[in-house]
């Protein structure tokens, strides 16, 4: 299989697991977890776990988060290349997680901030060798701007996950990616932040493929594939024949998950679509989609991120069956 290269995030996950989320001053009793996570990390388990020969460039601090990142990512089979800071701690995230799956999310960026220019210089032929670029924001801007170009001066297929909602993105930025893939809430987040309009997210699922696809033909002049948990995803296509489609805009449904933990879901269909695309740069991204949407059901029914993410051999057992 061809290669992915992600760009992106390590954090160190915290997570405690009640009966609800806790509301403004209310304290709640729970499960305590810790493990792996970041959008970067994620994405790129997600992607070696699919059968793609992963690359992850990533920013640590020079401590034990830092050390199990490595470990986690050679056992991973992921090939992990980092830019190291001494006197900044390696990403962390606090995560609060309740019984249907719902989470929320405070994220310490840590060294992931200073996730810089020179490093992505520094490492640009890896991102030339790739098949497929694949980046999130919970790096520095500049960063994933300069790797993203490199990409699209190389030719190369770009992914850009325009996560978390509150990141600054900007129509410079989505023009270097072949496909922006956001969920509800970060598409209407740039909704807000480039077309200047408001769209209400928990609105998205529900409205029409005609207005989703003239909103996303204003927000990009290339494709969009919008995440919209168990109601699947929405693409809409500038040119459709750029990844072998044949209709401008179309839904794919989700597989029926026993959810009981969404945090990651959006990583594990950006990691498992990447791969999907490296494996076969001819097929239609529909067929990428039924399987990074099939990957990421199946992440739900497990607790955690990035050791959540189930193999490819288990995405085409549940689809066999």
């Amino acid at each position: 299989m061809r290669s992915v290269v992600v760009v992106g995030s390590y954090n160190q996950d915290h997570v405690w697991v009640g009966e609800e989320l806790p509301a403004s001053g209310a304290t709640r009793s729970g499960r305590y977890l810790s493990g792996p996570g970041g959008k970067g990390f994620n994405q790129a388990v997600a992607s070696a776990r699919s059968g793609a020969g992963t690359t992850f460039l990533v920013a640590l601090g020079d401590d034990l988060a830092a050390q199990h990142a490595r470990a986690l990512a050679t056992g991973c089979g992921i090939d992990l290349v980092d830019e190291v800071h001494d006197g900044i701690a390696t990403g962390s995230a606090g995560i609060f997680v309740d019984a249907r799956g719902r989470n929320a999310i405070v994220v310490a960026p840590g060294a992931n901030a200073a996730f810089s220019t020179a490093f992505v210089e520094r490492e640009a032929q890896r991102i030339r060798n790739a098949a497929v670029v694949l980046a999130q924001l919970e790096v520095d801007r500049d960063a994933v701007f300069r790797a993203l170009s490199i990409a699209r001066e190389a030719g190369r297929r770009t992914l850009l996950n325009p996560a978390p909602a509150d990141a600054v993105v900007d129509e410079l930025l989505l023009e270097l990616a072949d496909l922006a893939t956001p969920n509800e809430t970060e598409f209407a987040a740039l909704c807000q932040h480039v077309l200047g309009e408001r769209v209400r997210a928990d609105d998205i699922a529900s409205t029409p493929s005609s207005e989703l696809h003239a909103l996303c033909r204003r927000l990009h002049k290339g494709s969009v594939a919008i995440t919209l948990g168990s109601a699947g995803c929405f693409i809409s296509h500038a040119d459709a024949a750029a990844f072998n489609d044949t209709a401008a805009s179309y839904r794919v449904a989700a597989i029926k998950a026993n959810a009981i933990d969404t945090t990651g879901a959006g990583d594990a269909f950006n990691g498992a679509l990447a791969a999907e695309l490296a494996r076969d740069p001819q097929q239609p991204l529909a067929q990428a989609l039924r399987y990074a949407s099939s990957y990421a059901g199946l992440a739900t029914e497990r607790r955690g991120a990035a050791l959540a993410m189930p193999t490819r051999a288990d995405v085409e057992q549940r689809l066999a069956g």
